[in-house]
């Protein structure tokens, strides 16, 4: 693979676990400086060995990179790319915010659709862009990212829909640096419509402890799989108008056929892995927004509390 430099930008990765580390690294190749926020195994392997990226779409070795725990010790940033679960997106702001400088835009790379509006409660309104991230990535070992797709692609756009300079430029260096980025004018339906199926998924996929083939193979599991996408829909549509009529429809093909059989959603990984879940961000969210909406979300509902004793990770 031949490296590509266009204009540096200086990059702060947020939670440099797979996908963190993995657009770092394509964007640290492009000649970006990116400075990696990581910690535990994977921070110390970083710190001695570098990052690899094992792609589908091109595989990176990257010998030396910029990785710290703490991030008061980093220079202001042009962007930071805001990569932690959304259980510690207060936290995450709290920490960033000495650091941020009057133009650094925070991209935020959450599941859910309330992250962007928590986050902009600390640093302020108007510094903070959502993003959606469609792509499959884990850690394979520590300092090893592994991607198993033929696609890495992800979504930003301006809250108030318009395309503006710091956006087009982001999205111009992730486009260079390989990964393709998108500019959404409508960025709350497209969260709302990445909801419907990873809510469902992460929902099905948990309560059963099976990957999605065994639950559309039962009739009584597809069923609840199908309940569970009509509520999300629903829901997402009654909160925002514009999420498009056919996002059901989308949501089942994803769940139905094209999926493999073999896939689950990374949060019954969390849950085997006795792991904090992100279940009140996913399932939880379409409840709360179900009811100021009087949209009835009975799968939902049970979903959160049946798994609601392991959110915290597995209960002592």
């Amino acid at each position: 693979m031949v490296r590509q430099r266009r204009r540096d930008m200086k990059i702060l990765v947020m939670g440099a676990g797979a996908l963190g580390g993995y657009f770092g690294a394509r964007l640290a190749f492009a000649g970006h400086d990116v400075t990696f926020v990581a910690r535990g195994a994977h921070l110390e392997a970083m710190q001695k060995q570098g990052l690899r990226i094992e792609s589908r779409c091109g595989d990176i070795r990257l010998s030396k990179v910029k990785a710290v725990e703490d991030v008061s010790k980093v220079e202001t940033p042009d962007v930071v790319m805001l990569m932690v679960k959304t259980y510690d997106v207060e936290a995450a702001a709290i920490q960033l915010k000495p650091v941020l400088g009057p133009e650094t835009l925070i991209v935020s790379c959450q599941n859910g659709v309330s992250a962007p509006d928590r986050i902009a409660s600390v640093v302020g309104a108007g510094r903070v862009t959502p993003c959606v991230v469609y792509m499959p990535a884990s850690i394979k070992e520590p300092g090893v990212i592994f991607h198993p797709a033929e696609f890495h692609r992800i979504g930003v756009g301006e809250l108030d829909g318009s395309e503006s300079k710091r956006i087009r430029a982001f999205a111009d260096a992730v486009n260079a640096s390989g990964p393709d980025c998108t500019i959404s004018a409508d960025i709350r339906a497209t969260f709302w419509e990445k909801l419907i199926p990873l809510a469902s998924l992460s929902a099905i996929t948990c309560l059963t402890r099976l990957d999605i083939g065994p639950v559309r193979d039962t009739p009584s599991t597809r069923r609840l799989l199908l309940d569970a996408i009509d509520e999300a829909h629903a829901v997402a549509r009654a909160v925002c108008p514009t999420v498009s009529a056919q996002a059901g429809a989308k949501a089942r093909a994803i769940l139905l056929e094209e999926l493999g059989r073999d896939t689950h959603a990374s949060m019954q990984d969390d849950l085997m892995r006795g792991k904090r879940l992100e279940l009140n961000d996913l399932s939880g969210e379409i409840v709360r927004f179900g009811a100021r909406h009087n949209v009835p979300t009975p799968f939902h509902s049970f979903a959160t509390a049946a798994l609601q004793p392991f959110v915290d990770g597995t209960p002592s």
